[in-house]
Order: C-alpha cells, then sequence, then structure tokens
C-alpha cells in the first residue's frame, strides 16, 4: 500500500505494533500543537495541513521516525533540536532512544507559528 490514496490510519496500520504506537503518539502530538484537524498522505507520508497547504510531514523509516520540513528555529529551540537534525529542514527520532514528544510538540508548534506569520 503505498501512494497518497491511503488515509494516515492505514498508512500507520501497516507498520508493526510498536512503530504504530509512536506514530501514532507522534501524530497525537502534533495535532495538539497544530491548530488544524486536516491531514492528508502525500509523498507516501503523513501530513497536516495548515490554511490548504501542507505545513509538516512525518513518516516511519527502518530506524527513525522523521519530521519534514523544520525551518531553523530559535537559539533555545534549535539548541534543543539539533542532536535530531539530518538535514537542512529533516528532524530524526532514532528508535533506539526515547522519542522526544514535547519537544515534538514544541517544533509542531512552531511550524505552526511560521506559517501563520505573514
Amino acid at each position: 500500500m503505498a501512494g497518497e490514496n491511503v488515509t494516515v490510519e492505514e498508512y500507520i496500520s501497516r507498520y508493526p505494533d510498536e512503530i504504530q504506537e509512536i506514530l501514532r503518539k507522534v501524530r497525537a502530538t502534533i495535532l495538539e500543537a497544530v491548530p488544524s484537524d486536516e491531514e492528508k498522505v502525500r509523498y507516501d507520508m503523513p501530513a497536516v495541513m495548515l490554511g490548504g497547504r501542507y505545513a509538516l510531514h512525518y513518516a516511519a523509516w527502518k530506524k527513525h521516525i522523521g519530521i519534514y520540513p523544520v525551518a531553523t528555529a530559535g537559539d533555545e529551540l534549535e539548541a534543543d533540536i539539533a542532536p535530531y537534525r539530518s538535514g537542512k529542514d529533516s528532524l530524526t527520532f532514532p528508535y533506539n532512544r526515547p522519542i522526544p514528544y514535547e519537544l515534538i510538540g514544541r517544533v509542531a508548534a512552531f511550524v505552526s507559528e511560521l506559517h501563520a506569520a505573514p
């Protein structure tokens, strides 16, 4: 099951139980921080929409959860996410370490603020 013709729940359900649990927590954390209930699957990844635009994608990979795109943040948030930066606009959270859901919520709130700015 690939592509954009699946729901977010269908995307999540194709993974092993332990990864499904992480994905559901990531999803809930993002949706709690972002004033949107619109979700779509794009590029074979769940995405949260803001103002009709794709704001934040997340995905399960073999060894980590990825969140995209995450622009450079203010000094404090950037320092906190620095260990998870894997590219200019990417964050990766390895399965072999505790997933920092609170930090993911802060990142989602930051991305939401960026999309709200004029």
